[in-house]
């Protein structure tokens, strides 16, 4: 699949807001018929597009309440070190995100947690003894203004 129609980013723009929908409640929406609908799905996901389907549950209702922004700073790093890094760092569940950033440090990781105390035994018992690491900064969300995995599809538009 080399390029989006409007069937398909109406098909994304539905199963972003709703991974749940039936193939038949997909269908009505985008104003397709049943059968080309799954084979416009079938054909995202196999293209990548559509990496997966998940449900997005509530951090707070599970008892992570704490939502921490860490930047990890390292000594000078070679790739060998960097891969040991990653490799490390995808090990634990409590970073929930990671990126490679500019500026100062070398990483962002989101990291969770259920309380302050949790997190300082998390910081210290793990991300101080990943290889290599330098120095933590932390900054800890004190409300969520936004959160939402939907990507925007308007630049898409044909």
């Amino acid at each position: 699949m080399e390029s989006l129609d409007k069937f398909d980013l109406a098909i994304l723009k539905e199963l972003q807001t709703n991974g749940r929908l039936t193939n038949a409640e997909l269908a009505q929406r985008v104003g397709l018929s049943a059968a080309p609908c799954w084979r416009r799905v079938r054909a995202l996901e196999e293209s990548g597009f559509i990496k997966g389907y998940y449900a997005e549950i509530d951090r707070r209702k599970i008892g992570l309440g704490v939502l921490a922004f860490v930047r990890l700073d390292t000594e000078r790093a070679n790739s060998e070190i960097t891969k040991k890094i990653e490799e490390a760092i995808r090990k634990l569940p409590e970073v929930i995100a990671c990126h490679y950033i500019s500026g100062t440090g070398m990483f962002e990781l989101q990291v969770v947690a259920e309380d302050l105390d949790a997190f300082s035994r998390f910081a210290l018992n793990s991300l101080m003894h990943l290889p290599n690491v330098k120095d933590l900064h932390t900054s800890f969300s004190l409300g969520e203004v936004k959160a939402s995995h939907a990507l925007p599809l308007g630049h898409l538009k044909k």
